[in-house]
């Protein structure tokens, strides 16, 4: 299971949510299941629909 949390600590270059978004995709195609959201991401970019987001990034419906 994938966790917002460890992909925060393996990749502490990440400086915005917008550069998240695209390492959470590569992930999610690299053949992993399931997503965990268990925290906000820390970044003053990160919107108000950050879970949505992030859930859509995951499952592929934003490419």
């Amino acid at each position: 299971m994938l966790k917002l949390s460890d992909i925060l600590v393996a990749h502490k270059e990440i400086e915005s949510f917008e550069a998240l978004t695209p390492i959470i995709q590569d992930i999610a195609r690299s053949g992993e299941r399931f997503f965990r959201i268990d925290l906000k991401p820390p970044y003053p970019d990160t919107p108000e629909n950050w879970e949505d987001r992030l859930e859509a990034v995951f499952s592929g419906r934003i490419r």
